[in-house]
């Protein structure tokens, strides 16, 4: 009989969350481990499978599981909230649950299936003083001392947010990484570019640090919402229209809940 098992190599999945994708892989096997070097190879567009993040999945004590993400340049960051709902889609859909806890740098994180077959995440409380988020130094970060007056918020990982007149004015090829790389921000941050186009609906771009121009980003998402909540533009339920389509979130007493569609493209196999 033939043998039609896969060839030696790193299992993997494709997803995305509005066209932000994502490679996941299910370290829970006894697979080779995750290194910067293979993170930039998987990413290559051209020559590899490419990603905005690259999420490894792991056995969590007192959880249900660990995600740990990586961005294409090879760092790692502590929050992907898009990667977090898909996996967890995923993840409920293989156990039969409709409800997860999930570890990661950023914290224990809850996500469940609501309505229309839509995944929310709780991301957690945003992280709102200087040396949280981390800025150099100590400011208030509602209105920082940067041309535009952004606001900068902590959600695991460090955001700027712009309120501007026409997001899509805004040339992000190059606004995104002059701010990316400010040195305001230690760890760089990522960028969004906001209008308020309605009662509570934003319009919103974003570059992503360690991967630049992305279709969506959830954790952007949460850090827009809860920046124009603190400046008084909207309430604290929003609805966001990404390049890759739309996202609500609701900034609860309990945390900043994100919610919306998920998708599991293909699985493949990385050639090592």
């Amino acid at each position: 009989m033939q043998d039609i098992s896969p060839p030696p190599g790193l299992p993997f999945m494709k997803m995305h969350g509005l066209g932000n994708d994502f490679v996941v892989i299910d370290a829970r096997r006894d697979i080779p481990a995750m290194t910067p070097e293979l993170a930039r190879a998987i990413a290559d567009r051209h020559r590899g499978v490419g990603f905005d993040q690259l999420a490894t999945i792991h056995a969590a004590e007192g959880a249900d599981l660990h995600l740990v993400f990586w961005n294409s340049d090879g760092s790692t960051s502590a929050a992907c909230g898009n990667a977090t709902r898909c996996i967890a889609a995923w993840e409920m859909a293989r156990s039969g649950r409709d409800a997860l806890e999930i570890t990661t740098a950023r914290g224990r994180l809850a996500a469940r299936v609501v309505e229309n077959g839509m995944v929310a995440v709780n991301m957690g409380q945003p992280q709102l003083d200087w040396h949280e988020i981390p800025l150099a130094r100590e400011m208030d970060t509602l209105e920082l001392p940067i041309d535009g007056a952004p606001t900068a918020t902590g959600m695991g990982n460090p955001h700027c947010s712009f309120f501007v007149a026409d997001a899509e004015a805004v040339d992000l090829d190059s606004f995104g990484p002059a701010h990316e790389h400010h040195p305001l921000y230690p760890e760089r941050t990522n960028v969004q570019v906001a209008q308020i186009t309605g009662p509570d609906r934003i319009r919103m771009r974003v570059w992503e640090r360690g991967a630049g121009l992305t279709l969506a980003s959830g954790s952007s998402s949460c850090a827009v919402a809860v920046a124009a909540a603190r400046r008084g533009l909207t309430s604290r339920a929003v609805t966001i229209d990404l390049d890759g389509g739309t996202l609500h979130i609701d900034w609860r007493e309990d945390g900043v809940w994100m919610t919306g569609p998920t998708a599991h493209v293909f699985d493949g196999v990385w050639r090592l």
